[in-house]
């Protein structure tokens, strides 16, 4: 089957050389473009697409608004966001807002056909470690009191919450498996369960959740 991507940038030179990259795979289509955050948002209505190729900086609505609106009335929508640097505050927003995951724009050919593909089959590709980097240097954006924020996190099990801290940390499903000396099968199954009952799409989410919930904090053991 195929994949289908909006791309949303306001640089129709961009637009146009992402476009042929994808179109030259068989098993994605460009479905729609749109030049900034309010088209992308239409767009991704109209098309619901299973990607969404999106710029973050963006004049009116920005990506990372476009990136809210989209995946909160698309939930099946994944989006994948576009910066210059691999650690910055319009990342560590766009993971915030939803994004599964986020690419530099100098991001290579193979990459970015295969970042797509990952995304769309519900994984995220920005790792749990590289998520934790960006919440440790912006952490002073996260609300303060978020105590109540969270009451779906008392349905978890004690091992669930160990994993999900585990995941938080930036552990792999392997490392996890070793700190508690279960399968990663287990692992796996613990992860689904997070996923679930919490009412997450992926491992990115865990750890801004966590750091949101305040069970993870810089320069806090955990």
């Amino acid at each position: 089957m195929s994949i289908t991507v909006l791309l949303a940038d306001d640089q129709p030179l961009l637009r146009k050389g992402f476009g042929m990259i994808i179109e030259a795979e068989a098993d994605l289509t460009v479905v729609a473009e749109a030049g900034n955050g309010e088209e992308a948002v239409v767009a991704a209505q109209r098309h619901a697409p299973d990607v969404v190729l999106m710029d973050i900086r963006m004049p009116g609505t920005d990506g990372i608004e476009a990136t809210r609106r989209i995946v909160t009335a698309e939930p099946d929508v994944r989006v994948l966001v576009l910066t210059t640097f691999d650690v910055d505050e319009y990342a560590f927003g766009a993971l915030r807002a939803g994004a599964s995951g986020f690419l530099t724009k100098d991001v290579r050919p193979a990459e970015l056909v295969a970042a797509i593909r990952t995304v769309a089959a519900g994984d995220a590709i920005v790792s749990a470690r590289v998520t934790r980097r960006l919440l440790q240097e912006y952490a002073h954006l996260l609300p303060v009191d978020t105590a109540d924020r969270f009451p779906q996190l008392a349905e978890l099990t004690d091992r669930e919450r160990e994993v999900l801290t585990a995941v938080a940390r930036g552990l792999s499903n392997a490392e996890i498996a070793d700190v508690f000396y279960v399968s990663e099968t287990t692992v796996k199954s613990h992860v689904g369960r997070i996923l679930a009952k919490l009412g997450l799409r992926d491992r990115v989410q865990i750890v801004v959740l966590a750091y949101e919930a305040g069970l993870i904090r810089p320069g806090r053991p955990s």
